[in-house]
């Protein structure tokens, strides 16, 4: 997959939304993302950086059920030797695996 690719199916997982058309505060914007727990993000920048950042890439992690947090470590530990420093691309990758969106 492509890093957009990658970065848009984890934001999906996430809860984010694409809408074709925003209204915020009176000014319309073309398309952008929303989130029910970030209401004041809308813009297609606004998504988390998934693929380069630690702190989204937990965040992201939150959302996986306990059994998906068995496989996820099990597939870390076998893309990683030391799992604890896996970057933020490795483990984009293995959690779009764990939940069966990664395509090659």
């Amino acid at each position: 997959m492509k890093p957009e690719q990658q970065r848009i199916a984890i934001a999906k997982a996430c809860g984010w939304k694409w809408n074709a058309e925003c209204d915020f505060a009176g000014r319309a914007f073309p398309e952008c993302w929303t989130h029910d727990d970030y209401p004041m993000a809308f813009l297609p920048c606004d998504l988390p950086d998934y693929l380069n950042d630690l702190n989204a890439m937990h965040e992201a992690e939150k959302v996986l059920t306990p059994e998906q947090c068995d496989s996820y470590q099990h597939l870390l530990g076998m893309t990683v030797n030391r799992p604890w420093h896996a970057t933020a691309t490795q483990r984009a990758e293995v959690f779009l695996q764990t939940l069966n969106l990664w395509t090659p």
